[in-house]
């Protein structure tokens, strides 16, 4: 009965602040809903204990009307790669089943700042590696339109408890894809920021390592802008740190006029399982008829080169965060293969490799400069497969086409990710067989309000959030 679980974020955020609802009742509804319908797909790990959060939750009805902040009282589970003071980070390792965080990330502090009442973590991959949300410590997160299959990842578990409607605001991160791969496999938006837009911690952030980044998921764009008003503050400390935006979006959002450019499959470069660009360009019709202007686009850039210069770059990424746990033998073996084979190819790399790389993302940065003076937004599948088995570990295979790596299925979203641009996942719809998929606009470089913008016009006009939920017994 508790109807306002499935509210947007912003209208359920303004009555707590308000207090026409209590955050007692809420957190009440949360945790029955949690118990009813996370056992159906371990979205939401490591729970806290229920009278502790009632009991935070009817501190927060305590506050002043007058000092609540924009998350007053929401129940929020964080992206289990990230720290919680007084939680677990195991990060879905083995090895730090026992880790206890001693305070918070930094976007989490703001979080906890503006009022969010942390419930428990969202499931991931082992070390958030690979677009398919299993690991040892926790299992597998399994997808709320077919429990055979998988939510994706890294994010997964967030996508599939906002899919749910156990929590309406969760945060993701994304270094391939994982705010928009489970964002789309989940028929909600995943929205990866600017590079610089959310700052993580003084230290943790370096001059090299430009490829990670946090950013929000909901069932509305509108929604994520809520949350990154929260996240996205400023931190000199933290090399490129962009200015804070102004992230209230207009009441009416338009895209009359906008400039898309639909790069499809990539002239064929990139395979596509059979019915996703049909899906796309459903969305990028339901655009024109809102006034936007689509145009097919050539391959602007070499689409092997820009993979091997992700590839060379992530890896070395990689090595530098995990080399440490690599060189312990008794560390190593409890590793995922994928995750040793990567910190592997890092530590191994040599200086023209890296050189290479770095001219190569340099001159796609380039190209993809004078795109943007002929569009506004630039658009691509947001996978290249619908949802796999949940067995599988990743596809092996796509249309034919042998895959050489654990994410070599996921080429779709290096376009973006390699230039540390704006980029949002928008739902296009379900196939034949009831699975979600979803469409990636990408925008340029700092042009992340107008691109929430756009996704929300589009939202307005397609509603597939609220339109096509998950079926859940009984609810």
């Amino acid at each position: 009965m508790a109807e306002f679980l499935d509210w947007d974020a912003g209208k359920l955020a303004a009555a707590l602040r308000s207090g026409d609802l209590s955050a007692e009742a809420v957190m009440t509804a949360t945790l029955a809903r949690l118990r009813e319908r996370n056992p159906a797909v371990n979205a939401i790990v490591d729970l806290r204990d229920e009278v502790e959060l009632l009991a935070e939750a009817r501190a927060a009805d305590a506050v002043p009307v007058s000092e609540r902040r924009a998350l007053h009282g929401m129940p929020i589970a964080v992206k289990a790669l990230s720290h919680v003071k007084g939680m677990r980070t195991t990060e879905g390792s083995p090895l730090f089943v026992d880790r206890v965080a001693d305070s918070d990330s930094a976007f989490v502090a703001r979080m906890r700042a503006a009022g969010a009442i942390f419930i428990g973590k969202t499931n991931v991959p082992e070390f958030g590696l690979g677009s398919h949300s299993y690991n040892p410590v926790h299992g597998v997160t399994l997808n709320p339109f077919d429990a055979s299959r998988t939510a994706g990842g890294s994010s997964g578990g967030a996508g599939a408890a906002l899919a749910m409607n156990m929590v309406a605001l969760a945060d993701g991160s994304d270094m391939m894809g994982s705010l928009r791969n489970p964002a789309g496999w989940n028929n909600v938006y995943g929205f990866r920021p600017s590079w610089g837009v959310v700052p993580k911690e003084v230290g943790a952030e370096s001059f090299w390592q430009q490829l990670s980044t946090i950013g929000p998921m909901a069932r509305s764009p509108r929604d994520c802008a809520l949350l990154l008003s929260v996240m996205a503050q400023a931190e000199p400390g933290v090399p490129f740190n962009m200015p804070v935006q102004d992230w209230d979006l207009p009441e009416v959002c338009s895209v009359e006029g906008a400039r898309f450019g639909w790069l499809g499959d990539w002239g064929g470069a990139m395979p596509m399982e059979v019915g996703i660009l049909p899906l796309c360009e459903d969305g990028l019709d339901v655009l024109r008829g809102a006034g936007t202007v689509v145009e097919d686009v050539d391959p602007p850039f070499d689409a092997e080169a820009m993979y091997q210069s992700w590839s060379d770059l992530r890896a070395f990424a990689l090595a530098g965060e995990l080399a440490a746990l690599y060189e312990d033998d008794g560390k190593r073996e409890r590793l995922k293969p994928a995750a040793q084979w990567e910190i592997k190819r890092g530590m191994e790399m040599g200086a023209m490799a890296l050189h290479h790389a770095t001219r190569v993302r340099s001159d796609w940065f380039a190209t993809a400069a004078k795109l943007f003076e002929r569009f506004d937004v630039l658009a691509l599948p947001v996978a290249q497969v619908f949802p796999f088995a949940a067995e599988w570990d990743w596809p092996k295979e796509i249309a034919g086409v042998a895959m050489d790596t654990y994410h070599r299925w996921m080429q779709v979203m290096v376009p973006a990710s390699l230039l540390g641009l704006p980029a949002i996942s928008v739902p296009v719809g379900f196939n034949a067989a009831g699975l979600p998929m979803g469409m990636q606009l990408i925008g340029a470089k700092g042009a992340d309000v107008r691109l929430l913008e756009i996704a929300e016009a589009y939202h307005m006009a397609t509603q597939w959030p609220q339109k096509r939920p998950p079926h859940i017994p009984n609810a």
